[in-house]
């Protein structure tokens, strides 16, 4: 099975930045909300490790979705540049910027082309000295 990484860099009220990795090379960047508990739609997902499986979604086409997050349910990984375009899903993009990330569909597009060919994969999220996340 696939394993993609997403480390945790940095946290705070403009939300969560990571990067994503492939076999330990950084291929784009993520935002996610500051965590908060858990929350659902306010808060990233726990730390750890998850299985990903493609999907269609009605608003962002075909992705992948987060499964087994505890207490949390559709949690998916899709376009956006602010924690406002975000209910608790990962964002992707290519740059980070002071408040936000910027190439997100060309970040997004990189991350499918990652994944062709692939209905499942593993997600091992872990945090990088960061204060405010679990």
């Amino acid at each position: 099975m696939k394993i993609i990484d997403m480390v945790r860099i940095a946290t705070g009220e403009n939300g969560t930045f990571g990067v994503l990795l492939d076999e330990g090379m950084p291929f784009a960047v993520t935002l996610e909300p500051e965590w908060k508990d858990n929350q659902k739609n306010i808060s990233c997902i726990p730390s750890g490790e998850y299985i990903c499986n493609d999907t269609n979604s009605v608003r962002f086409g075909y992705t992948f979705q987060i499964d087994q997050v505890p207490d949390r349910t559709h949690i998916l990984f899709h376009c956006g540049n602010f924690t406002k375009d975000t209910k608790g899903c990962i964002l992707i993009g290519e740059q980070f910027e002071n408040d936000c990330i910027l190439a997100s569909r060309h970040g997004f597009k990189e991350f499918i082309y990652r994944l062709k060919g692939c209905g499942t994969f593993m997600l091992k999220i872990t945090e990088h000295n960061i204060k405010g996340a679990e």
